[in-house]
């Protein structure tokens, strides 16, 4: 499969079976977020992988996943953060974001459903995973086997703004 047919079959799973990663698949998934590019190489960014009952308890606590049976914490490292010169951006929640899309590509890739959980309570999950003030958790990156219809891959023609309204070019 080729990226644009990948990223076209990507759709956030809201309802999942109680089905196991394998951990062949999981490894792939961190692969991808290995291999993912940070500013500056830094790789500011630490990930938690939660698969036992009682952490996706303690996640259910501040975050819906929606039943997944994997859901990997993104946090940003801001102690390894690069920082633009210019004006002081932090680029780690950037290289988190570019990590969970990797994620993301590589579970479509492996048959697997996910869904990008930015809508959760920083506080408990900072609190209950005992996360030092260097990570600041980003996102939540919810794992399964879909237990639901999978999306149109065609859907992107009639939800999305069309390219011209997304894209300028310089003037010459």
């Amino acid at each position: 499969m080729d990226f644009l047919e990948i990223a076209k079959k990507r759709y956030s799973v809201r309802s999942y079976s109680d089905r196991k990663v394998e951990g062949e698949k999981l490894d792939k998934i961190l692969q991808a977020a290995h291999i993912a590019p940070t500013a500056a190489n830094l790789q500011p960014v630490h990930l938690i992988v939660v698969q036992k009952k009682d952490g996706l308890e303690k996640i259910g606590k501040g975050a819906n996943i929606y039943g997944a049976p994997l859901a990997i914490i993104v946090c940003a490292d801001h102690n390894k953060a690069w920082v633009r010169p210019f004006d002081k951006k932090k680029t780690s929640d950037i290289d988190a974001s570019i990590l969970t899309d990797h994620m993301m590509m590589e579970a479509t890739e492996l048959g697997l459903g996910s869904v990008w959980v930015c809508y959760f309570k920083p506080d408990v999950i900072r609190k209950e995973f005992s996360l030092p003030d260097n990570l600041e958790p980003i996102n939540i990156l919810a794992i399964g086997y879909p237990n639901e219809a999978a999306a149109d891959p065609e859907r992107h023609s009639q939800n999305r703004i069309p390219i011209k309204e997304l894209v300028s070019y310089e003037k010459m």
